[in-house]
């Protein structure tokens, strides 16, 4: 195929009288080169938002959690030994969870409180390691001490070492009336998770204070698993619970947050069909262009076939030009959009602080970052769909050439 290549790569070249078509040439690879990389960046923020998100959330919840239909377990010891004998789980600790009200000065805040074990807990999840200002061995039974989010204490208004006041939705029962059931508490530390929905509305107390407050006794709430692979925890609490004699209630990190993340499966898919016909209104440039071309070498093409040139040599020769500026706008598209993905986080930083303004509001989206990750396979998918576009794209005007009539193209010449 040595000459229809060279045909098809010179008539990309700017020759006189031929600056214009390869003009649009450059705009079609070019538009083609746009359309490939905004898609390979938005694919990769939606990417890295949902990896983003589940390392977050994995960091301040558990992979899964057994509970009792009643609301509390009363043999949690059992049922910690019997869940860390299962293949998989790392750890197993209990947990009491209840809704109460923050009080400090003027300020009320409802929160959810969670009582743990500090020296199990900090082998069950990651927010152990996120405490700023203290440890969380500082949650000592009897020091009535509180770890408290970084947007809890910012609307509380307080930071480590103020009191206040924890009131739990329980009431006594007393000769004036049922008065809230209220405790003081010492803030021991302020921890960061990056999630909005837990800074905001999570506080750490230790276990035994918190069965105190809300007269639990030696119940807890339920246990909590961290396994090896998180994406097994629905099988692994299901085996748990089977194994217990059941009457337990599971529950697991995939079915608590599922909505997070179909919600951005959904998106991720939209997204790619929308921005999939960018890239296909860049990639049908170039029939423009090479019908162009066509048009203006009818007398070559005349030639070519007089000289022997069939039906199909010419087809390949159009197909290779086509496809050329397909194999370009895809390359550099993707070489670009590898770029800013890799870039996107310190890029937004730098125009957020150029325009003086905040583009994520960490109260809506979660997170307050722009995370990108390009997975090999969508660049892949991206690549591959946008050159068979091309290709599909150069058929038509490859077969225009290819039926050229010698003696019709040569008539008035």
């Amino acid at each position: 195929m040595a000459y229809e290549w060279l045909l098809g790569t010179r008539y990309l070249r700017s020759t006189r009288g031929r600056g214009f078509l390869s003009f649009i040439s450059v705009v079609s690879a070019l538009g083609l080169t746009v359309g490939v990389a905004v898609l390979i960046v938005v694919l990769s923020v939606m990417n890295g938002f949902e990896r983003e998100l589940k390392t977050r959330i994995l960091s301040v919840t558990s992979h899964a959690t057994l509970t009792g239909l009643e609301g509390n377990l009363k043999d949690w010891r059992h049922d910690q030994a019997q869940a860390l004998k299962l293949p998989g789980v790392v750890a197993a600790v209990p947990y009491i969870e209840a809704q109460a009200l923050l009080m400090h000065g003027a300020r009320t805040v409802g929160t959810t409180i969670r009582g743990v074990l500090p020296h199990e807990e900090r082998r069950a999840v990651g927010l152990a390691e996120r405490i700023q200002g203290g440890r969380i061995e500082d949650l000592s039974d009897g020091g009535y001490r509180i770890i408290l989010g970084d947007a809890l204490a910012s609307a509380l208004a307080v930071t480590v070492g103020d009191d206040l006041v924890l009131i739990a939705p329980q009431g006594n029962a007393t000769p004036a009336g049922n008065e809230p059931r209220m405790r003081r508490f010492r803030v021991a530390g302020i921890f960061h998770s990056g999630m909005y929905e837990y800074d905001r509305g999570l506080a750490l107390v230790q276990l035994k204070d918190a069965a105190r407050v809300y007269q639990m006794g030696d119940s807890v709430t339920g246990v909590r698993l961290t396994l090896k692979d998180a994406f097994l925890a629905p099988r692994i609490v299901r085996d748990l619970a089977v194994s217990l004699g059941g009457g337990y209630y599971v529950s697991d990190w995939t079915r608590v947050h599922s909505n997070f993340f179909r919600s951005i499966e959904i998106t991720k898919s939209m997204l790619f069909v929308i921005l999939l016909l960018v890239v296909a209104v860049a990639a049908f440039n170039i029939v423009a262009a090479l019908v162009m071309v066509v048009k203006e070498k009818r007398s070559d093409i005349a030639i070519l076939r007089t000289l022997g040139a069939g039906p199909h040599n010419i087809l390949a020769a159009f197909s290779i030009q086509g496809a050329f500026i397909g194999l370009a706008g895809t390359s550099a598209g993707a070489a670009l959009g590898l770029i800013l993905a890799a870039n996107l986080e310190a890029l937004v930083h730098g125009l957020e602080r150029l325009l003086g303004t905040h583009f994520l509001d960490a109260k809506v989206y979660f997170m307050s970052d722009l995370p990108a990750y390009a997975e090999w396979g969508d660049v892949l998918r991206i690549c591959g769909l946008a050159f068979a576009l091309c290709a599909l794209a150069t058929l038509y005007p490859a077969w225009r050439a290819a039926g050229t009539q010698p003696a019709e193209a040569l008539r008035h010449d």
